[in-house]
């Protein structure tokens, strides 16, 4: 080879390598972790929620987006092991679905960007320094809402039904915002003048036992805290209200869907939504840190016409006016 012929590929190959390289990288496929301490069979709305959000993004799972789903079942203590698991995967993004999955996340990594959905007060949790500056490696969508909402929820079941005299509210105490939850709705019921009716969930099989709880106590009303436990236990929730002759009331509009005569909180699909965009923005070269945490900005009022109708109960008209959806 003379020297102009060897000048001349050694320049080329200069040149090849970065394009080599910028291939490589372009033809690298994202991946994704999601931790979540309810299986998707029990929210499948949630997941597709998410999934849908991604699509409108242009990812597609298995074409140029992995995802490694870890699922704990309602098991919280099996959060970590989960959490490591995912970690040891090395994902560019974990997804990390209600508070405890969010703490579990973060005590695996302090590196790989966590997006938190479906929180608490991440401040108060530990999570994050401020909503406006996260400052860490996580970030996302806080979807859970102060506890004085408790108040108004109550008061729309007192405003459907003014006779309730005695509320059933069923709740785990193990979730980190129901102690507080429950001083603001005891606040709210001495002013509308409810006796409430304290029953205690940890575990799903416990449902019927909880319900047996509330004939004898003689409830003639139901409110429904929300956490992942009751989120998976919605329909037996609904058909158990309806069977016992209950108007609820729950924080998920999924709650009115499954058979609950109301509804009022923010639109958790949505929201799951909304986490895709901050995926997108992490792969695009985003920092968690820098990724203000949304808070809910609308709460949705959904009753549901056949709860009402089983129940023989007349919905005041200005109440439907008010309503965000209807089923009929």
């Amino acid at each position: 080879m003379d020297r102009r012929a060897f000048i001349t590929s050694f320049a080329l190959s200069l040149l090849a390598a970065p394009l080599a390289a910028e291939a490589q990288q372009a033809g690298k496929v994202p991946r994704i972790g999601v931790l979540s301490l309810i299986s998707a069979s029990s929210a499948p709305q949630l997941f597709e929620a998410f999934r849908q959000g991604l699509r409108e993004l242009g990812y597609v799972e298995g074409q140029n987006l992995a995802i490694e789903w870890r699922y704990a079942h309602g098991k919280v203590e099996r959060l970590p092991d989960l959490a490591a698991e995912l970690v040891r995967l090395k994902p560019d993004v974990i997804i990390a679905i209600s508070t405890p999955t969010a703490e579990a996340a973060k005590q695996a990594t302090g590196t790989i960007p966590i997006v938190a959905l479906i929180i608490g007060d991440p401040i108060a949790a530990g999570l994050v320094s401020s909503l406006a500056r996260p400052g860490g490696n996580i970030t996302g969508v806080a979807t859970e809402i102060t506890p004085a909402l408790s108040a108004k929820q109550l008061q729309l079941l007192k405003e459907v039904v003014p006779k309730i005299r005695r509320v059933a509210v069923l709740l785990n105490p193990d979730w980190d915002l129901n102690a507080a939850r429950w001083n603001e709705t005891q606040r709210a019921a001495q002013s509308l003048r409810v006796e409430l009716v304290r029953v205690e969930i940890r575990h799903a099989s416990a449902i019927e036992a909880a319900f047996a709880t509330m004939n004898r106590e003689r409830a003639d009303a139901l409110f429904v805290f929300g956490d992942p436990l009751v989120y998976i236990l919605q329909h037996q929730i609904g058909d158990l209200a309806t069977r016992n002759r209950l108007p609820s009331i729950s924080q998920y509009r999924e709650g009115a869907d499954a058979g609950g005569l109301i509804s009022y909180g923010p639109n958790f699909a949505a929201s799951a939504r909304r986490a895709a965009t901050y995926v997108d923005k992490i792969l695009k070269g985003a920092k968690p840190a820098d990724l203000p945490i949304e808070q809910p900005t609308k709460l949705e009022l959904v009753i549901n016409l056949r709860t009402a109708k089983a129940l023989g109960l007349t919905i005041p008209p200005s109440l439907l006016l008010r309503a965000d959806q209807v089923i009929e």
